[in-house]
């Protein structure tokens, strides 16, 4: 993967991105998202923040090899502090992480948000996480993608700041509001993963010489939830 090749993830986030945004790229590594984008004229500004020197310095060397100086920022920086008032941000990426950690970094830069960037956001792990921090910060989730690369799958949820945002439901938290709608084939394949490996805890711990009847509850409503959105 390069600066001109993304990877079937990487890509997938891309086509979220406004023609013509102003991008902030929070953990941005290699800073291949921002460039390719800049390469394709995607984007008018770009910056991509990186708070680890290794990976900074990496970001810098792919922004002036690709000649993108002048369009794509390279900023040392923990999260949305790589993000300043002159930048005009309208859009922001946050790919990588887990959800917990998406939702630290949106919580400790909540001051970046005042001009209610648009949020594309791809938690490896606690995509439910990051769904109730969406709702409760006034962000409607307007579209989700779920894709498949190197036998690893990746959730995408977008979300923009409404007035008035839709309600969601258990499921739509857990499952996606659009996902479990369109239940494509590598949802069904997460889902059903997941469902077996849920069993497979459950049928475990009902071996125990003590069982947990509270967990056990709580794993049979799971089990329950997922086969009845997999077969509705």
């Amino acid at each position: 993967m390069d600066a001109k090749h993304l990877s079937t993830r990487l890509l997938a986030v891309a086509e979220h991105v406004p023609l013509g945004a102003r991008l902030a790229d929070i953990g941005s590594d290699h800073a291949y998202l921002p460039a390719y984008l800049g390469i394709n004229n995607r984007v008018s500004y770009a910056v991509a923040g990186e708070v680890v020197e290794g990976p900074y310095l990496n970001a810098l060397h792919e922004i002036q090899k690709e000649g993108l100086a002048q369009k794509v920022a390279v900023r040392l920086a923990d999260g949305l502090a790589a993000i300043t008032q002159e930048d005009e941000i309208d859009t922001i990426t946050i790919c990588g992480m887990g959800g917990p950690l998406i939702c630290h970094i949106l919580n400790e830069g909540k001051d970046k948000l005042a001009r209610k960037p648009r949020l594309i956001l791809q938690p490896n792990i606690g995509e439910r996480q990051v769904r109730e921090w969406l709702k409760e910060h006034s962000y409607q989730i307007i579209t989700e993608e779920i894709i498949e690369e190197d036998k690893h799958i990746y959730e995408i949820i977008v979300a923009e700041w409404k007035e008035k945002t839709t309600e969601l439901t258990d499921d739509d938290y857990l499952f996606g509001p659009f996902l479990r709608k369109e239940k494509s084939p590598i949802f069904v394949k997460k889902w059903q993963k997941e469902r077996e490996k849920l069993l497979h805890v459950l049928n475990e711990i009902k071996k125990a010489r003590q069982v947990p009847l509270e967990q056990i509850k709580m794993l049979e409503i799971k089990i329950k939830k997922i086969g009845d959105v997999l077969n509705g």
